[in-house]
């Protein structure tokens, strides 16, 4: 019998996860201060790395007990500084998240707003240090930024923040598949390595089962993969193509959605929604065979090696400067 013990546990528990908060917002506070006072000593040309490299030395000589503080990570207090000293709204986010986490984050991104996208992103998704590194080397952030979704207009309407929830293209490199491979060959992978799936879906992603079974009638059809998503509030059907893109493979799906929709749905979810992850596809065939769907569902792409960053922030760049050029015309 529970007499009130689970409360008290409760209040245990989250007090020690606000006092790590505060221990953490504590040690970026600190860092962000050292690294403030050497930038500044530099600037007035009282420093230089000689310097920094005797402080060091200086607080392991006198303070032994004192762990971190060599001149390499004193100069990426500095460098830590620096990248966020002219944006006060960063300087917020980076006080939320670990050392580590923002190690990552300010050496390997180089622009504000895919630093900002990345310390959003770990606050919220709550990233271990190895699934942040691993987004960043998938390159979400230029993803994300490029990425033109292929959604019929019933799903735009469903909810306006429906396109942050699903991609244009999907990386799959920790599946190791070879080439050529077949559906079952991609459904046995991402079974195996749902950790990793979810991961680069988004942890709004539930899954529910593969090979889900619905019955039409006498007979008997199978969804692939069947999620439920928290933030839509709906069921995801997956259909997995491992070519390319062909219109008539929508009809498949719509069916699918209309049977979810009609025996699986709950009263107080939303309709379903319907992805076709296929290994290729023609954007402007997508678009024609999207143009008239009644049903919620989306095209997707997926690869199964990490992409080129280069590529893709040059396709970022461009992207940027052909808004801007169109802003300047307006």
């Amino acid at each position: 019998m529970d007499k009130g013990f689970s409360e008290i546990i409760s209040l245990i528990k989250q007090t020690r996860v606000n006092t790590l908060k505060i221990v953490n917002s504590e040690l970026i506070n600190l860092y962000w201060n050292i690294g403030q006072h050497i930038y500044l000593k530099i600037e007035q040309s009282n420093w230089g790395q000689s310097i920094v490299k005797e402080l060091a030395e200086h607080i392991q000589s006198t303070e032994p007990d004192l762990r971190g503080f060599s001149d390499k990570n004193l100069w990426r207090m500095k460098q830590f500084y620096e990248a966020y000293k002219d944006f006060p709204k960063l300087s917020t986010l980076v006080r939320e998240i670990s050392w580590s986490h923002n190690l990552a984050i300010f050496s390997r991104c180089k622009s504000f707003e895919e630093r900002e996208f990345y310390l959003k992103l770990s606050r919220e998704e709550q990233y271990s240090f190895r699934e942040l590194d691993r987004q960043i080397s998938a390159s979400l952030f230029e993803r994300t930024m490029i990425g033109n979704s292929k959604i019929s207009t019933v799903l735009r309407e469903i909810d306006p923040g429906v396109t942050s929830s699903f991609r244009d293209d999907y990386v799959f490199e920790f599946l190791n598949l070879p080439e050529p491979h077949n559906e079952r060959d991609l459904q046995k992978g991402l079974i195996k390595q749902m950790k990793n799936f979810i991961l680069e879906l988004g942890k709004d992603f539930l899954f529910i089962e593969e090979e889900y079974r619905i019955q039409v009638g006498s007979s008997d059809f199978y969804i692939d993969l069947l999620f439920y998503h928290r933030g839509l509030q709906c069921l995801v059907a997956f259909e997995l193509k491992t070519d390319k893109f062909k219109p008539e493979q929508l009809g498949q799906l719509n069916f699918y959605l209309e049977a979810l929709d009609r025996d699986v749905k709950k009263q107080n979810e939303n309709p379903s929604i319907g992805v076709l992850l296929c290994k290729d596809k023609d954007n402007e065939v997508v678009e024609y065979a999207l143009s008239r769907s009644l049903s919620p569902t989306l095209v997707s792409e997926y690869k199964t090696q990490l992409p080129n960053k280069e590529i893709l922030q040059q396709k970022l760049h461009e992207l940027f400067d052909r808004r801007n050029d169109n802003e300047l015309e307006v």
